[in-house]
């Protein structure tokens, strides 16, 4: 058996006709950027996330650096971040010239640990950017309790977290804006690369709107020292019809999940703690073996990756920081030992079946 370890033709044939029909329509509008396939997908993926307002952006990576820069934060503030994420996170606060400050895991979620946040807070924190990992949300409550305790803004990398929920109230909709990635291995992903911002502030949607139009409201007037993101009629054509689907997915997803959760019984296996509301964006499995695992599964044909092999701050990119290995043990030990399974929508019975019998051959 050959199993991917993700399939986007699962997800896009049944679509094929609908798609293509987006393709015409913007085609045969002949407008490209700004137009009312944009309004169209902000109004309801605002709807769908429970805020006011959402703006459409080039990429995840501009959405956090835009509002970083709508709040004006930059040279020598710092913001809290979890040790453990992708490298986009971090480079979104290097780029306003903010400084990150790494937090450690709960190992028992692989999200951020909301008690070691505080130790962490000086004169010049600003924000918290919680990163909701894997398609699981962090413990919202607990950080904007610590966030309100000191002023601090709170802000929601979502690029994992597409429709998760956390007592009912969803990724992007808690902190004061949250960041969208559509980039095409999403659960809500576009066929290129694009994002959004959504919010409940007004203000900020507006500023974020401008600093994505080169720091532009009106034509040709510029306030802000701004950048060319935006997101595009196409992909939000496209972006509409894979939303009506969004929650048909996440079913499927977190179907698969429970099989696996089920049914994975092997003791070099650990996997992370069982959330109901996880849209399981990525099923990381953990593994004092993982090299050996991911080498045995490519040989029974199951194709898996790894989330992330090598913890931010001992990239070459942030040499600059000066921390050398085991400064950040969990971060480190999660990129030691994580490794993605398959996971994704149109995984037939037999294929997750094959999966877990193989691990629990291993």
């Amino acid at each position: 058996m050959n199993i991917k370890y993700t399939d986007f033709a699962r997800m896009h044939k049944p679509l094929e006709k609908e798609l293509a029909a987006c393709y015409q329509e913007v085609f045969d509008s002949q407008w490209f950027i700004q137009g009312k396939k944009l309004e169209k997908f902000e109004k309801e993926y605002a709807e769908y996330c429970g805020t006011k307002y959402c703006v459409g952006v080039g990429n995840g990576l501009d959405a956090l650096r835009l509002i970083l820069q709508a709040c004006d934060i930059g040279e020598g503030d710092e913001v809290i971040v979890p040790s453990n994420t992708f490298i986009a996170t971090v480079l979104a606060i290097s780029y306003v010239g903010a400084v990150p400050v790494f937090v450690e895991p709960d190992i028992n979620t692989l999200l951020i640990n909301p008690d070691l946040i505080e130790e962490k807070i000086t004169s010049r924190t600003k924000a918290i950017m919680v990163v909701h990992l894997y398609g699981r949300l962090a413990d919202m409550e607990k950080i904007i309790e610590i966030a309100r305790k000191h002023s601090l803004k709170v802000f929601e990398d979502s690029a994992q977290a597409h429709g998760a929920q956390r007592n009912g109230v969803k990724a992007g909709a808690w902190g004061d804006a949250g960041a969208f990635s559509f980039y095409p291995g999403k659960n809500l992903g576009a066929l290129g690369d694009a994002g959004a911002v959504t919010t409940n502030d007004r203000e900020l949607a507006e500023k974020v709107r401008a600093l994505g139009n080169y720091g532009s409201k009106i034509k040709y007037k510029h306030e802000y020292k701004g950048v060319n993101s935006r997101l595009d009629e196409l992909q939000a054509a496209f972006l509409s019809v894979k939303l009506k689907n969004l929650d048909k997915w996440t079913e499927e997803r977190q179907a698969i999940a429970d099989k696996y959760y089920n049914g994975i019984k092997n003791k070099k296996i650990t996997l992370p703690l069982y959330t109901k509301e996880n849209v399981y964006h990525i099923f990381p499995v953990l593994s004092d073996e993982r090299n050996e695992l991911q080498k045995y599964l490519e040989e029974k044909g199951i194709h898996t990756l790894i989330h992330y092999p090598t913890a931010i701050h001992l990239q070459e990119a942030y040499k600059d920081m000066v921390l050398k290995k085991g400064a950040y043990p969990l971060a480190e030990k999660i990129c030691d030992t994580e490794l993605s399974i398959p996971l994704y929508p149109g995984m037939t019975d037999g294929e997750i079946q094959y999966v877990i019998d193989c691990i629990n051959e291993f």
